[in-house]
């Protein structure tokens, strides 16, 4: 029997971190099923899904917990069982001049709808010609299956107005 897992990881970025992660889910005959892993400011940020015999979890907790303490990470675990998403995906692409609120805006507007947001990537840059900071993300979001498209698409048209954004979806 199988069980699913997630875990988060946050520690000080170096080399070898990630080698070191799956080495632990391999030696527990364990599979690295999906994953988001990022440097962020000096640390290393992830959250894995994996899959392992139900008999090894304990094992594959002991190796995780040596691994804390060898390279101060923190690790967490959660049981999980996967869920398929419901109702239509769709992927969003902002860019606009940087400012306080962009990413609440964003996400406030796609609570109102009940949308779930699988996805958010951020970064900023600096724009070619003027040298202003630019705010770009990527969301993909899980719509409900009973979602007024062209109610959400003028909501975020007003945020696009009201903070300057580009908001392009497909």
């Amino acid at each position: 029997m199988q069980t699913t897992l997630v875990m988060t990881v946050l520690g000080p970025d170096r080399p070898g971190i990630v080698e070191a992660l799956s080495a632990c889910v391999k030696s527990c005959e364990g599979n690295w099923l999906e994953s988001r892993l990022a440097h962020l400011a000096g640390h290393f940020a992830g959250i894995v899904q994996i899959s392992l015999p139900l008999e090894k979890r304990g094992e594959f907790e002991e190796s995780v917990a040596r691994l804390e303490a060898e390279e101060c990470l923190q690790c967490h675990f959660s049981a999980s069982d996967p869920v398929p998403s419901t109702g239509k995906v769709v992927s969003f692409d902002v860019v606009g001049q940087d400012r306080p609120g962009i990413v609440f805006a964003l996400t406030d507007l796609l609570a109102e709808f009940n949308a779930n947001v699988e996805s958010l990537d951020t970064h900023c840059s600096s724009a070619p010609m003027s040298g202003e900071i630019l705010f770009h993300a990527e969301l993909r979001v899980a719509l409900p299956e009973d979602i007024d498209l062209n109610a959400l698409e003028a909501r975020l048209a007003d945020i696009g107005d009201e903070l300057m954004l580009d908001v392009h979806h497909g």
